[in-house]
């Protein structure tokens, strides 16, 4: 059953990891990798990742993407959506940490993880997409 707006909004807002799915060009099937990101309802999903990565050139060449997250234990639900590319910046520290601190467990780890990614500062992208497709469903939910 399909999940409400606020319902899909708020699942999307939580700590998941995504996976990402750009399209890939030359007649190859899309390419799908895990990330990190956030999103406030209302507002769009961004993530950081290196400027130099394929996603990052596949999305700033497609000028859009999908993201998907999902909950793998009962009840089993996803919310995907789909967008087109907002902005594509060189991130800020602040951003990277607002996101690190979603996934990794201690201060120190993602102190340690923004030292890492943020060597050269340059080389780090944010990238923006608005929402403007959503799917969403809760599989355990009765109709």
């Amino acid at each position: 059953m399909p999940l409400s707006v606020e319902e899909r909004e708020k699942f999307l807002a939580g700590p998941h990891v995504a996976a990402v799915a750009v399209e890939a060009g030359g007649g190859r099937g899309p390419v799908n990798v895990p990330v990190w990101y956030v999103y406030r309802p209302g507002g769009e999903v961004v993530l950081v990742t290196g400027r130099a990565s394929r996603k990052a050139q596949l999305i700033a060449d497609a000028g859009r993407f999908t993201l998907l997250v999902d909950q793998t234990s009962p009840t089993y639900r996803y919310v995907s959506v789909e967008g087109e590319l907002v902005s594509l910046e060189t991130a800020t520290e602040e951003l990277a940490r607002e996101i690190a601190v979603r996934y990794l467990p201690t201060e120190a780890a993602v102190d340690a993880h923004l030292e890492r990614i943020m060597a050269d500062p340059e080389a780090v992208v944010a990238i923006r997409m608005r929402p403007r497709h959503w799917h969403s469903a809760d599989l355990g939910r009765a109709s």
